[in-house]
């Protein structure tokens, strides 16, 4: 394991992380590694920020009726393009 020392971080990002830890109840340390853990294994993809709105829009019963053909073949297009942008 490698040892890394991380200086002129920006206090109210070091107050961030601690929080974030604190919430998940693991040292501030951990959550600093599982952060940069998460970000270099993902790659450039990017998490979307979902609201609660768009969450619970989801339990709701659509409007038209879904063409789950059109939504896999959405799904596939959207995964294979991305094993192509690699």
């Amino acid at each position: 394991m490698a040892t890394l020392v991380i200086r002129n971080l920006d206090d109210d990002v070091k107050q961030e992380l601690r929080t974030r830890a604190a919430a998940r109840g693991v040292s501030m340390e951990q959550e600093a590694r599982d952060v940069i853990t998460r970000d270099v294994r993902n790659g450039n993809r990017r998490l979307l920020k979902v609201s609660f709105d768009d969450i619970m829009s989801l339990s709701r019963k659509p409007a038209a009726p879904i063409d789950s053909k059109r939504v896999q073949d959405e799904v596939w297009d959207y995964l294979y393009e991305s094993e192509r942008s690699r």
